[in-house]
Parts: C-alpha cells; sequence; structure tokens
C-alpha cells in the first residue's frame, strides 16, 4: 500500500476519534472568554477534523506527484471525504449546532454523486471533481470548522457568521450537485 493511500486511511481512522470528542459524556472543562464558551472536547475534535481534512488535499498531491494513483485511492478517498462530513454533521445535527435540514441536504447529494460516480465506473469512466465541487468541500469544511468552535470569534460581535455559512453551504452544495448531474448526463441510463 503506498503512502497516499496510508494517508487516506488514516482519514478514515480519525472519524470514530473525532466523534469521541465529540459525543462522549466526558468532561475535560471548558474555555471561557468573554461571553464565548467551548469545551476541551470541541477544541480536540475541531483539531483533529482541521487535521483530517487537510490529508485530504495530501494524499491527492502526494498520489499525483508520484504517480501513486490507484484503483484503491480512487475508491477510498470520496469515501473518507464523505464519512468525515458526513459523520460531523449528523453529530453537529446531534449537539444541536446544525439544523438537520441543511444536514439532510448536504449528505443526500454526497449520496446522489457517489451513485453518480458508480455509474461513471461501471461505463469505464472516471469524473473529474470540478470546480463547484472543490468550492463545496471548501465551504463545508470552513462551516463544521466555524460550527464546532461555537462560531467562535463572531459570537463576540453578535454576528451570525455560522448560520449564514450553513445556508451558503446547502446552496452551493445543490449547486454544484445540479452541476455535476448536467455535466454528466450522458452517463444516466435512460431504459
Amino acid at each position: 500500500m503506498n503512502l497516499a493511500n496510508k494517508i487516506t486511511i488514516a482519514r478514515i481512522f480519525l472519524v470514530p476519534v473525532i466523534m469521541f470528542f465529540l459525543l462522549m459524556r466526558l468532561d475535560f472543562g471548558s474555555l471561557v472568554f468573554a461571553d464565548f464558551s467551548i469545551t476541551y472536547n470541541q477544541i480536540i475534535a475541531v483539531l483533529i477534523f482541521i487535521i483530517a481534512a487537510s490529508t485530504d488535499a495530501l494524499d491527492g498531491y502526494i498520489a499525483r506527484k508520484n504517480q501513486l494513483v490507484t484503483n484503491l485511492g480512487k475508491l477510498l478517498d470520496p469515501l473518507a471525504d464523505k464519512l468525515l462530513v458526513a459523520a460531523v454533521l449528523i453529530s453537529l445535527v446531534q449537539m444541536d449546532k446544525l439544523n438537520a435540514f441543511i444536514a439532510i441536504i448536504i449528505i443526500s447529494r454526497e449520496f446522489a454523486i457517489t451513485g453518480l460516480r458508480q455509474i461513471a465506473l461501471l461505463e469505464g469512466k472516471v469524473m473529474a471533481a470540478s470546480k463547484w465541487g472543490k468550492w463545496k468541500t471548501g465551504v463545508q469544511i470552513t462551516m463544521i470548522i466555524v460550527l464546532l468552535l461555537n462560531n467562535f470569534p463572531f459570537v463576540l460581535i453578535d454576528f451570525p457568521f455560522d448560520v449564514i455559512m450553513s445556508w451558503i453551504a446547502a446552496i452551493i452544495t445543490v449547486y454544484s450537485g445540479i452541476d455535476y448531474f448536467i455535466k454528466n448526463k450522458h452517463l444516466i441510463p435512460v431504459e
């Protein structure tokens, strides 16, 4: 197994670690600053999430640079991304930090595009990531980080950046999904 695939697998293994710190009832205390408060559990979870999200770009870069692109990597990389995002979104809903409607929109789009990618693979084709797909990923990661940080530092100025980012993420997610289906409609069987 090459280095890029090992990094991707590490990202998958970080998902339950993040979930542990987000959902387990451990009390490591809280950091309090003015009107802002965040548990140390959340701080640990967001740091691990940032590391895990960063490995997405890293494994792809290593695979392309060293010509280590494999079928296993093509399968595991998008799976790792979707597991990471879906697990954290579901956790955020559980923690009452994210509207379930937005989580469902984002997760549904991921399943739909994964299905389209599977159809493409059956046809012997690979769907490249679009610029909107990359924007979607960046916005979703930003939204998740802001939600995990309890809207810090925007809470200090009473600005609902977390809510705004959630809706922007939902809109870009839907748009990027539509874009994928329009650009790849030739792959969808009509019989």
